[in-house]
């Protein structure tokens, strides 16, 4: 690894080289798990986070709420901030504060300073998350850049996937704090390899817009909050103030950002069909996964009495295929057309998903763990080419807005989805997952005919090294 002279990789960089390139990745994998799990795997210890905490099962759900709004609220400013003072930086500051978050976390007393540094470490999440796609354009060559984007799609939806097992895991063998403290020496080696290995970038010459990150923070907090009341049965006079708060400040900062050089949302991306398809393409995927993924553990649980141990296995041959079929996808997207893979993956999750809906009344383990992983199979194929679709139709310039348009569009997709699922879940009786299930399959064959819209309206960019 490179410890003293450390040149600036501008447009004519073409990646890393070796091992500096290996030592980097590993970097981002060692956060991007950190970061990730921490988004689910505290789920399951709320319920004696509350005793402990002495505070209601309602009120310590805001330890989960507050870190998913921090990251939603600052994903787009800090990848925009990334233009302007280095991709660098943002990744190693956020990795840094993740750390010493997770270190309050685990000292915390009370829900409040419980609260506090899960806002924190949320911050400090977006850092890593909004920078991470940027960096790996810098990290790998031009012709193996799927390789990279596949094997960092690999690490999110593997982390998202395996959070309840492994803090089930933890919270066997030790207090509930432990799943903060954990972070802390994971974190502080990923902070020694990252500052001997990560690349610095060129930086955008254009300030950072500061009114318009705030913005952005409170458009998308009013919007996502409004969106989850729905699914928590709350007055509509509250979800009507919400989402139509979010509505308009969110059309002042859009009239904002139009006619600047670098604007904090990437309405100047958007414009780019690939660019704006494989955003769409991927925000209903995620729509489709997360639908899949609260509405199974009910059925398993509850339709079919399975135990909470049974439901997890059950659950496994999902996040197993992705992680087979995500760097075989990346890798062929340096070859071949991402439209077609992805669009071939994304036809199979919503084949999957439409045979999960149709299990017979009392399945076999076996009849639901080939079709779960039918769904992986297809979601990782379609996942990695889509990202690198997305990255690649940027300028390089621009790396830092795609980046955290790829984390917005993956968390908006799974908000949504986790809402529909409540709906679904609330209103229906009995049948409830299926119907799930049905919407989660309309969603990915919608994801796949967007996705196959890139080839009808510019095939030529969808092709690898265009």
């Amino acid at each position: 690894m490179r410890t003293r002279h450390r040149p600036i990789l501008g447009e004519t960089s073409d990646g890393l080289p070796l091992p500096q390139r290996h030592w980097a990745l590993l970097t981002l994998v060692l956060a991007i798990v950190m970061s990730v799990l921490d988004s689910s795997m505290v789920n399951v210890a709320l319920p004696t986070i509350a005793v402990e905490l002495d505070t209601t099962p309602a009120s310590s759900v805001w330890v989960v709420n507050a870190y998913q709004l921090a990251i939603i609220a600052t994903l787009l400013p800090l990848s925009s901030l990334g233009e302007s003072i280095g991709y660098r930086r943002i990744s190693i500051g956020g990795l840094a504060v993740f750390t010493l978050a997770s270190l309050l976390c685990a000292l915390a007393d009370s829900l409040q300073t419980l609260i506090a540094a899960r806002l924190l470490q949320g911050l400090g999440a977006a850092g890593i998350m909004s920078v991470n796609a940027a960096l790996v354009r810098f990290i790998y060559p031009r012709s193996k850049l799927g390789r990279g984007i596949g094997i960092i799609a690999l690490t999110v939806s593997v982390s998202a996937a395996s959070g309840p097992t492994v803090a089930a895991a933890i919270l066997s063998l030790a207090e509930w704090p432990w799943l903060f403290a954990i972070n802390v020496p994971v974190g502080l080696l990923a902070l020694v390899i990252a500052l001997r290995s990560l690349p610095a970038t060129r930086r955008s010459p254009h300030p950072f817009d500061v009114p318009s990150a705030i913005l952005n923070a409170l458009t998308l907090v009013l919007i996502i909050r409004g969106i989850d009341d729905i699914g928590h049965g709350e007055s509509w006079l509250r979800v009507g103030l919400q989402l139509g708060g979010g509505v308009l400040l969110g059309l002042i900062l859009l009239r904002r950002q139009f006619g600047l050089p670098s604007p904090l949302v990437p309405v100047d991306l958007l414009r780019i069909p690939v660019f704006a398809l494989s955003s769409a393409t991927s925000a209903c995927s995620y729509v489709a996964q997360m639908l899949a993924y609260v509405s199974l553990p009910f059925y398993f649980h509850d339709g079919l009495g399975h135990s909470a141990v049974v439901t997890g296995l059950l659950m496994t041959p999902w996040p197993i295929t992705v992680g087979i079929m995500a760097p075989l996808a990346g890798a062929l997207s340096d070859r071949y057309s991402v439209g077609l893979l992805c669009t071939a993956g994304l036809a199979v999750l919503a084949l999957g998903l439409g045979l999960l809906a149709l299990l017979p009344a009392s399945p076999a383990a076996f009849d639901i763990a080939w079709r779960m992983a039918i769904c992986g199979a297809g979601f990782g194929f379609f996942q990695s080419p889509n990202n690198r679709a997305l990255m690649d139709s940027a300028p390089r310039a621009r790396s830092g807005g795609a980046s955290g348009m790829l984390g917005t569009s993956r968390l908006f997709g799974q908000t949504l989805g986790a809402v529909i699922a409540a709906l679904i879940l609330g209103i229906s009786s009995g049948r409830g997952s299926a119907t799930a299930l049905c919407v989660a399959a309309l969603f990915a064959l919608l994801a796949a005919l967007v996705s196959s819209s890139r080839l009808l309206a510019s095939p030529t960019l969808d092709e690898p090294g265009s």
